[in-house]
């Protein structure tokens, strides 16, 4: 004889077989898919994780897009009523990025940054004569490729599910400031709201990456940001030397776990 369900539920902690992408799309929580990124093992699991927070993030964006689009809407009926028909109409935030080309992948739709105020050979000079803040100790050359490809990797890997960031190398992908954010928001999601970020403002994103760092992870700034802005593309030293040590301060905070060597 069969037994009569209780008609309760079962509690779980989460799915109770195979994670499938249904029952990640119902999470919401950013946190929560970063955690799940981290503990996967299994290969597949990893990419429907990784393709579960893309989509989340892409919700956020078009539910702040639409959120925008209704306000600036109102204000424009409100204009109209109070006889301001000739005032200038309201233009939509720049800051939405799905209305930017990409620089990096051919599907994202993030705009270019500017081109900088000199080429990377002046820059050599000027970062070595008169630009010590952007601190480049000569040990910041990775005493083998391969740490600075395991860095890289590690790099490439945190970022991928985020709009507009392709990390290719410590330069040029990192010229818009956008990849810095987006590694810093992969641990700290909760410091600023990614999907509102504008490439074009190079400024702020240096420094909301930079600042939020230095407060929730303790790394110090070592890339000066207005030395960063005259750049067309910033030296991949200073960059992997700023990369290391804020890997080294979230290994600190229990963020990062890391391989004890025997």
């Amino acid at each position: 004889m069969e037994a009569k369900a209780s008609g309760k539920p079962a509690a779980t902690d989460g799915p109770s077989g195979p994670l499938t992408a249904q029952d990640l799309s119902a999470i919401e929580d950013e946190e929560v898919l970063n955690k799940m990124l981290d503990e996967a093992r299994d290969f597949e699991e990893r990419r429907m994780i990784r393709a579960a927070l893309r989509d989340l993030l892409k919700k956020k964006r078009e539910k702040r897009e639409r959120e925008r689009g209704s306000r600036q809407q109102d204000l424009q009926q409100q204009g109209l009523s109070k006889g301001g028909a000739t005032s200038m109409p309201l233009t939509p935030a720049r800051g939405l990025m799905n209305q930017q080309p990409s620089q990096h992948k051919p599907t994202s739709q993030l705009s270019p940054s500017p081109p900088g105020a000199f080429n990377k050979t002046t820059h050599s000079k000027v970062n070595a004569a008169v630009a010590p803040a952007v601190k480049c100790p000569a040990s910041a050359a990775p005493t083998t490729k391969n740490v600075k490809q395991m860095l890289l990797d590690w790099c490439r890997a945190k970022t991928e599910p985020y709009e507009g960031v392709d990390i290719r190398n410590f330069s040029s992908s990192w010229a818009d400031g956008i990849a810095f954010c987006a590694l810093v928001h992969r641990f700290f999601p909760d410091a600023f709201e990614y999907s509102i970020l504008n490439p074009n403002k190079r400024r702020d994103n240096f420094q909301l990456a930079f600042t939020t760092a230095e407060k929730l992870a303790d790394c110090p700034p070592l890339l000066d940001v207005d030395d960063l802005l005259r750049m067309d593309e910033p030296d991949w030293k200073c960059v992997y030397t700023y990369i290391q040590e804020f890997y080294r301060c979230l290994v600190e905070k229990g963020l990062v776990k890391t391989k004890k060597r025997a």
